[in-house]
């Protein structure tokens, strides 16, 4: 087994680096302006349960990869564990998407960047997905290679992310997301093992 430990290492550094991709969509401070407070709300309250299910997807991953586990079980919950974040992100496009434009300018065009983000990223798991499914696991070397590859564009994936995300919660966005209790939680899940 000890073949694939170093790379099984690597995919959970690059892994927990996939992460801080939700803590774009979380953050105190005060506001007078409901309506935007009301969208904020919309948003951190669809977005929570979608980052408690990348985080877990995140702990499913960092446990398999440190017990010395097969190929098979690290292949199985690898490809869960990238389906789970790859309708995460699509939930959280389709949250974004569906809280409509916030009431700021520009709101429409940061929030359609916000949603082509997300839905890319999603996508980028589905195909780190079936990249997995197809590795080898009956040959130890291929298949740590193969697990190379996935944790270097796990690593890509992770560093590229969230520019239109923070695009979309800057100035008073932001503040009125950090007010949320669904946002604050949200921000506290990747420490969750």
């Amino acid at each position: 087994m000890e073949g694939t430990n170093p790379v099984n290492k690597k995919l959970a550094a690059a892994l927990s680096g996939g992460a801080v991709l939700v803590l774009a969509l979380s953050g105190c401070s005060d506001d007078g302006n409901e309506k935007l407070d009301s969208w904020a709300k919309d948003v951190c309250d669809s977005v929570q349960p979608q980052s408690k299910k990348i985080a877990a997807a995140n702990a499913a991953i960092q446990k398999e990869t440190s017990d010395n586990s097969s190929p098979e079980d690290v292949q199985k919950t690898d490809s869960k564990a990238f389906q789970d974040m790859s309708d995460a992100y699509k939930a959280m496009g389709a949250a974004v998407k569906d809280a409509g434009a916030p009431p700021v300018d520009d709101g429409q065009k940061k929030t359609d960047d916000a949603v082509k983000e997300l839905n890319a990223i999603s996508k980028s798991y589905g195909d780190l997905k079936k990249k997995v499914d197809g590795l080898d696991t009956k040959d130890q070397a291929d298949f740590a290679d193969g697990l190379k590859s996935v944790a270097g564009e796990l690593d890509k994936l992770s560093k590229s992310g969230n520019k239109a995300l923070e695009k979309l919660q800057e100035g008073e966005v932001g503040k009125a997301m950090r007010k949320q209790d669904s946002c604050k939680s949200a921000s506290a899940t990747p420490s969750a093992a």
